[in-house]
């Protein structure tokens, strides 16, 4: 896998930081709150894992999966949910964690669905955010890290399943999934 790998754009250390100064602030912010996070699989699985164990106040936890991709490396923009939340929303101040904010069509189409469910309150943290292929108007609350339109991989993102027990975000190599170097 290694040498797939272009170059490492998040450490193992790295990403600690940044989960960590995420679970800070997030705890401030919900502090009395009923907060749930809710984790969009399979890419953010890893992330959630980690920062709801820095988060510092009382929590739920709950898993949805949609998919916009399929075996492609751009969105589709057709989403469908694959598996949806066991917890009824009303009453809940919901915190949607995603792996990447990138075209954002998914997490709008989601925000939307979600909202229909009458939460107290919606907000959005994501590990990395890719604001330059953004179509849709949406931003994250909570936002690890800005990075450059590359196809990463590791830390639970993925490409055609592989790359996700990677310790780091890395940037997978054009040649191996078909771009241009």
């Amino acid at each position: 896998m290694q040498e797939d790998i272009k170059e490492v754009l998040l450490s193992r250390e790295q990403l600690q930081e940044t989960v960590a100064e995420l679970g800070r602030k997030i705890s401030e912010d919900y502090r009395g709150k009923n907060l749930l996070m809710v984790s969009v699989l399979k890419g953010s699985v890893v992330f959630m894992a980690d920062l709801m164990r820095a988060v510092e106040v009382p929590c739920r936890i709950d898993f949805m999966s949609v998919s916009s991709y399929g075996a492609g490396v751009k969105t589709s923009g057709v989403v469908k949910i694959i598996k949806d939340l066991d917890i009824a929303l009303e009453g809940f101040d919901l915190l949607v964690v995603e792996d990447i904010l990138d075209s954002g069509k998914t997490l709008h189409y989601l925000l939307e669905v979600l909202s229909a469910r009458r939460p107290k309150s919606i907000r959005i943290c994501t590990l990395l955010d890719k604001p330059d292929r953004r179509q849709v108007p949406i931003a994250a609350d909570y936002s690890g890290a800005v990075i450059p339109d590359a196809f990463v991989v590791g830390y639970g993102l993925d490409y055609h399943e592989k790359y996700r027990n990677l310790p780091y975000v890395g940037i997978l190599k054009p040649s191996v999934y078909g771009g241009e170097e």
